[in-house]
């Protein structure tokens, strides 16, 4: 099922006097294609939720609309919408078994659409094997872990086979070996479901991992809207390249001089098509090349070894994020004794902001 969405905006009135009224979404134009996995991405407060609540019907919009396909469902009400909801608190009912918390969405049936037991019953266990938790129909909620109480909550989700799947932050709860396995199941599902999913979460690593696409948000509005590695590789603005990558992304004060990148007093970089301007210069971890001659030289601290690959712990004046982290392979080894660090750059990993809106600048 085909969502779009089209000029989409929530304005909540500020409850406090004389301060402006609050754009938890601000004008929200996209269109998630068929089947496909796509992650909101962003940190609190930036609307990701809201978004969700208002693709589901338990928000309404201050304006705009949102399409299923080509059905105008702006004015539906939840229940009539077709989208299984799952949430960051499971959300289970504590006295129900397995087998009854799943079968609950098909007992709210009505009319020509509702079922026997029997039917329920089998559906309920064809949601249940899914999600790899058939032999657990019997238990209640508080006899199974969180990651098998957040499965029971797909499957609830799923029991009806929605038009969408909407997921709010399904993993906050759980420990990050549970979080792995769920993440990757999630996955699993939704290809072998081919449903239409949603993803909210705050962890770039999350949505980076299992989505197919990837909108970052801020204060309501959207800062980019591609693949998770072209998000990662070509961010639009110096808030998307930040948001992203772990370790985070190195942030330097530089700037342009006859098309070389200086950070200090050295030229670090040919940047040829940027006018000479005061920049802001972000270095992933994995740009740096240990080079003796490298002309990017940083105060050495400490080196963390890591097994495959070596962290270098560095400090230089220019960077806003200090200390410097620059990841290099284990087999390139660091001279401890020396006071000073050098690197050469890989151009591919370095990126440009404007210092006026911190857009990205091209280079060639």
């Amino acid at each position: 099922m085909k969502i779009v969405l089209e000029n989409l905006t929530k304005i909540y009135p500020n409850m406090t006097k004389g301060q402006p009224d609050v754009h938890a979404v601000d004008g929200f134009n996209f269109e998630i294609p068929d089947g496909e996995l796509v992650g909101l991405l962003g940190p609190s407060g930036c609307g990701k939720s809201t978004t969700l609540n208002l693709i589901s019907g338990l928000e309404t919009p201050t304006s705009g609309k949102i399409y299923f396909g080509e059905d105008d469902v702006t004015d539906l009400p939840p229940e009539n919408r077709g989208v299984g909801l799952v949430f960051q608190n499971y959300a289970l009912y504590p006295h129900m078994t397995v087998r009854e918390n799943i079968m609950f969405p098909l007992g709210n049936l009505k009319g020509d659409k509702k079922l026997s037991k029997e039917v329920m019953a089998e559906k309920a266990l064809e949601a249940a094997k899914l999600v790899q938790i058939d032999s657990l129909m019997d238990r209640k909620p508080n006899q199974m872990s969180g990651g098998q109480q957040q499965r029971v909550a797909i499957a609830r989700a799923l029991v009806k086979m929605p038009r969408v799947l909407l997921l709010d932050e399904p993993l906050s709860n759980l420990d990050a070996r549970l979080r792995l396995q769920t993440r990757e199941e999630i996955r699993r599902i939704q290809r072998v479901t081919g449903i239409t999913t949603v993803f909210v979460t705050h962890d770039q690593e999350e949505a980076m991992s299992i989505c197919d696409r990837i909108v970052v948000m801020k204060d309501g509005v959207v800062q980019q809207i591609d693949s998770p590695q072209n998000v990662y590789d070509y961010p639009e603005n110096l808030f998307v390249a930040k948001f992203l990558g772990t370790p985070a992304i190195n942030v330097f004060n530089g700037s342009v001089k006859d098309e070389k990148l200086y950070i200090g007093k050295e030229a670090v970089l040919d940047v040829k098509g940027v006018e000479d301007q005061d920049v802001y210069v972000g270095i992933r971890p994995e740009g740096f090349t240990l080079d003796k001659n490298g002309a990017f030289k940083a105060k050495l601290s400490r080196v963390e070894v890591l097994g495959r690959d070596t962290s270098v712990i560095s400090f230089h004046d220019a960077c806003e994020s200090n200390p410097v982290r620059s990841i290099i392979p284990s087999e390139d080894k660091v001279d401890e004794s020396g006071e000073y660090v050098r690197f050469s750059l890989k151009p591919f990993k370095v990126h440009l902001f404007s210092k006026k809106d911190e857009k990205r600048l091209l280079f060639k």
